[in-house]
């Protein structure tokens, strides 16, 4: 029995040499043949040299790019891989600082992505992990919604599912809670794309009884299913450029959309360029302000985004929404009506505590 074993464990030698390579060297750790037979020994497999010289080239000939280093003691190491050090860098920076990703789906994957790496290059792209105080994702079946909305998409199917909202709680102990929408009754809709947008995943979706399309957060979704029914809304998504129709989404909250005549101060042309995109059209206006017309989904968003800017932007065009954005500001200082009293108190108070120091 403990000869059939080891003739087993000969059989899959070149895999662990495959496996030492790529788990012990890269350019700063090679190894040497006699480690290599040390290590295939720690798994039950007997080797000589020439058995490993012509392992090696084999998995050269493969197409593995492993290096021979001759000096005191010729040496082989892994020199190139399908993920180099500095691009799983950026990628466990992409896996951390994404609220879509949970804190533990994060270890996960980062766990994941040290197996295309050496062990000494694992160590140090651990020692970069940071991700206490991120804000994450708390929905872990998450990912699994995701891959349901793909294969939906893939076979040309329309999906059901349940979709909740953050409510203040009224039960003692708790703050917030779940709240299923329209009573926890299902909805239907033609998924079309999944969109990124400010750090959350999006669902563009075609909703047959209102007749427009519409999007989700996905890490709202719940309960997610595939119906065996054709999806609709095809003529609707065929005429969207979906690439316009993000940039001209607030938040991704819903809206009419229009299109909108902004000015800027010149200094803000960066911050168009960013949102609109660099094919953006634009106008300058006297020697300070540039004038652009953007594809705009109007909605309290758009407004807050508009006012952040301060007197450093304006919309000109159309009327009505014009009109609509000063009603939204006007609704905004009503709620400090009455308080400037207070302020004022406030501040008195506070010099008074200062001169007294």
């Amino acid at each position: 029995m403990g000869c059939m074993a080891r003739a087993e464990n000969q059989k899959l030698k070149i895999l662990y040499l495959m496996q030492i390579m790529l788990q012990k060297t890269d350019e700063l750790h090679g190894i040497s043949t006699a480690q290599i037979i040390q290590e295939l020994a720690k798994a039950g497999i007997e080797a000589e040299r020439k058995s490993v010289y012509r392992d090696i080239a084999l998995l050269k000939e493969y197409g593995m790019d492993i290096v021979c280093q001759k000096g005191k003691t010729v040496t082989y190491f892994l020199a190139s891989r399908t993920f180099e050090l500095p691009e799983l860098k950026l990628l466990v920076d992409a896996v951390q600082s994404s609220k879509f990703i949970t804190a533990k789906k994060s270890e996960q994957l980062i766990k994941k992505l040290e197996t295309f790496l050496s062990v000494w290059q694992a160590s140090s792209l651990s020692r970069q992990v940071v991700v206490a105080n991120r804000i994450k994702n708390m929905n872990e079946s998450i990912y699994y919604t995701v891959d349901t909305i793909h294969e939906a998409i893939a076979q040309d199917k329309q999906i059901t599912f349940q979709y909740f909202e953050w409510q203040i709680s009224t039960q003692s102990g708790q703050t917030v809670s779940r709240h299923l929408k329209k009573g926890g009754a299902r909805y239907q809709v033609s998924p079309w794309a999944l969109i990124w947008e400010d750090e959350n995943y999006y669902m563009a979706a075609y909703d047959e009884s209102a007749c427009m399309l519409k999007h989700y957060r996905v890490d709202k979704m719940l309960n997610i299913a595939v119906l065996p029914l054709a999806r609709v809304g095809q003529e609707v998504f065929g005429k969207l450029d979906l690439a316009t129709y993000s940039q001209g989404i607030f938040g991704m909250f819903g809206g009419k959309p229009e299109r909108v005549t902004l000015q800027f101060h010149n200094r803000l042309v960066g911050v168009v360029i960013e949102r609109f995109g660099e094919n953006t059209f634009i106008h300058r206006q006297g020697e300070e302000h540039f004038v652009v017309h953007v594809p705009v989904v109007v909605s309290d968003q758009f407004f807050s985004w508009v006012f952040s800017f301060g007197k450093n932007a304006k919309i000109l065009a159309p009327r009505e929404v014009q009109q609509r954005f000063l009603q939204h500001c006007a609704a905004v200082a009503e709620q400090y009506k009455g308080d400037e009293d207070g302020t004022k108190e406030d501040s008195a108070h506070q010099c008074v505590g200062q001169k007294s120091r």
